[in-house]
């Protein structure tokens, strides 16, 4: 069988090492590497080594009771949860290591979540078993406090096979059929472990396991426990008469070409394969020039690939991380939902007199590799602007321009995304008419519910405006960025439905309905109430229980929102909500009055009303009459003259009304 899993953990707590130990138990590796004395074998960039943390996703191989395991260990700072969120979609199975030393850490509750929403089968190995005061009983409960009740601690895979009584009831509290079994005596070994595998599928049943990563021990159980509960299907879907992957990762080698990370779900890819892609409505094609075998930073060249395969090919310019390929369909390039989105905006410095054309040039290919940087390029004020997840992701993106590409950059402190909507429906209108040219559209603009996004609908009739034209007024409204009017940020969760649109015969080019589209848009905006939204965060804090009044007591200053407070036997766990503007650089003060001994877990938890828009419209001070790239007004023409007419008398002039 073939296996793809992914090794997951709060920065320092071992998975980096716990990685090395599958490989080198396995016989993968010859040595066993060390983050701390920078040869690990996974973590292969300078900056990884320099820094001693994972930043890339990067994958071995082994080999396991006949069984091909494809690791990928992933970042474990919060700052590069991005790069481990894309992992997360081509995993089967999951391994979350929790400190034996720390128990739950913050980003663990993160990290737990995510895969969680991403249905993945996941195993606990609990790390550092080995220190001093470890106390496993300790651990579990805090497991069970804060991640899950379904998790169950298992010495070896003999407890299965030895019907451990304690295991035997926890299944049955937990499966119907087995329960059943259970009762009439009927219980088998290999029912149980039927059962189990169902239920971790299902993610009903963690189990876990202690040892040792640094010490090697706990190794050898935990591959023997997993390698028995982890069945995957490839050889099946193999056989499927055209190949299905998915796109997790993009990279530039050392000579600059693309090299596109898939895995396989099924069917096969040979080289010379042919991949159909379709934008803007045309079709074209591009073809697998090199299939590679990838095991740390070498790889070896294969002709196929078969379903379960992760592997790189180069050749691919069109898809971006999270695209689904598939040979004989074509493929529509768009863009990728993730759970976790970046709330902070960096302005960027550009020191060695770097022409902003080529550093812009630079930054895409990294956008590529990593979407969620989202390069944005501000015309009025000639600003580049990056969107990121931390500051300790900004030191490595400049360190890493530096290296890759030889430019001095500098960020300037991290600004929070805002975004705006509208209060109610407002109808907007756009009319774009230079001379030899037409296009004519009315919008419908609607409040959508937070967090989803710009949707479209049309209820125009074709006889009014025909089929091609309302697509093509569809693919506008999404192909870039709308600003709103109040602070110039993107806006978000808006219904916009065509109402009407009117072309002509001989005058209308497409590109006139893009002007027509982004007029209608931004005149709507003029007319509605705007609103403005900032991202809040989901926190999660543990502290010892003297700090609790303190921490309460900063939550309300900061403008956040809490639960009832969760007792341990010598913490308390707080759960709650705030902005992102006020609760961003809160760890560092949790930290310095628990002398190190909290900490706080930050999610991005979607956008909501703006508890102080008018200081931050103030502060922004953006001025939509100069923006230039953004017009309200519409274009007419009269007597073989064209004339500009402001939004607020535009409707005047309307020929749909």
């Amino acid at each position: 069988m073939k296996k793809t899993i992914g090794i997951f953990a709060h920065v320092d707590a071992g998975k980096t090492t716990f990685s090395e130990q599958l490989l080198y138990y396995t016989g993968s590796i010859r040595d066993f590497g060390r983050v701390d004395h920078k040869n690990s074998y996974m973590d292969t960039d300078e900056i990884e080594k320099r820094r001693g943390i994972t930043i890339f996703a990067d994958q071995g191989i082994f080999t396991f009771k006949e069984d091909t395991y494809y690791l990928i260990d992933t970042p474990g700072h919060v700052d590069f949860s991005a790069e481990m969120e894309r992992v997360i979609g081509i995993l089967d199975y999951a391994i979350l290591l929790i400190s034996g030393s720390s128990g739950v850490q913050a980003h663990t509750n993160t990290l737990f979540r995510i895969l969680k929403a991403y249905k993945i089968p996941t195993f606990l190995f609990i790390n550092k078993a080995d220190m001093e005061g470890f106390r496993l009983e300790t651990i579990l409960e805090d497991i069970r406090n804060k991640l899950t009740d379904d998790v169950f601690h298992i010495n070896s895979s003999d407890d299965i096979f030895k019907m451990d009584k304690l295991l035997v009831e926890f299944v049955a509290e937990r499966d119907m059929e087995f329960m059943e079994a259970y009762l009439q005596e009927n219980n088998t070994t290999t029912l149980l472990q039927q059962r189990i595998i169902s239920l971790i599928k299902e993610r009903n049943l963690f189990l876990a396991m202690s040892g040792s990563a640094l010490k090697g021990v706990g190794i050898d159980t935990f591959m023997e426990m997993f390698s028995r509960l982890t069945p995957t299907i490839y050889e099946e879907t193999e056989k499927s008469s055209h190949f299905v992957g998915k796109v997790y990762k993009i990279r530039h080698d050392e000579k600059g070409n693309r090299v596109t990370f898939i895995k396989a779900m099924a069917g096969n890819l040979q080289i010379k394969d042919e991949f159909i892609f379709e934008e803007g409505g045309e079709c074209y094609r591009e073809k697998v020039n090199e299939i590679r075998i990838y095991n740390g930073k070498k790889f070896e060249n294969q002709n196929t690939v078969f379903a379960g395969d992760v592997f790189a090919i180069t050749g691919l310019k069109a898809p971006i991380c999270g695209t689904n390929l598939e040979i004989g369909s074509s493929i529509k390039r768009g863009s990728v939902d993730y759970y976790l989105v970046p709330a902070l905006q960096s302005k960027v410095n550009i020191l060695d007199g770097t022409n902003v054309v080529t550093c812009i040039e630079k930054l895409r290919i990294l956008e590529a590799e990593d979407p969620m940087l989202s390069v944005f390029y501000q015309e009025e004020t000639g600003a580049i602007l990056v969107s990121v997840m931390g500051k300790i992701q900004l030191e490595v993106l400049e360190q890493l321009i530096g290296s890759r590409f030889g430019i001095s950059i500098k960020f300037e402190k991290p600004q929070v995304q805002y975004r705006e909507t509208i209060a109610s429906p407002i109808i907007g209108y756009g009319h774009f008419e230079p001379l030899r040219h037409y296009a004519e559209v009315q919008l419908r603009m609607e409040p959508n519910p937070r967090g989803t996004g710009i949707t479209f609908t049309s209820e125009c009739h074709v006889d009014n405006l025909a089929t091609n034209y309302q697509n093509l007024i569809k693919h506008h409204v999404f192909e870039k960025i709308h600003k709103g009017v109040l602070t110039g940020s993107p806006i978000a969760d808006v219904n916009i439905v065509l109402q009407n649109g009117r072309a002509h015969l001989k005058h209308t080019d497409g590109g006139d309905f893009r002007e027509a589209t982004y007029r209608a848009i931004r005149q709507g905006l003029e007319k509605a109430e705007s609103v403005l939204l900032e991202p809040f965060y989901q926190f999660e804090i543990n502290v010892e229980q003297p700090y609790l009044g303190r921490v309460i007591s900063d939550i309300q200053k900061l403008r956040g929102t809490f639960e009832s407070p969760i007792h341990t036997d010598k913490n308390v766990y707080i759960r709650g909500r705030g902005p992102v503007a006020s609760f961003m650089d809160y760890s560092t003060d949790l930290v310095s009055f628990t002398k190190g001994n909290g900490n706080i877990s930050l999610l991005f938890h979607g956008y909501d009303l703006c508890m102080n828009a008018e200081e931050v419209v103030e502060q922004i001070g953006y001025d939509k009459e100069r923006d230039m790239e953004n017009p309200s007004s519409s274009v007419f023409c009269a007597k073989g003259t064209s004339f500009v007419v402001p939004w607020y008398e535009a409707e005047d002039y309307m020929h749909t009304i």
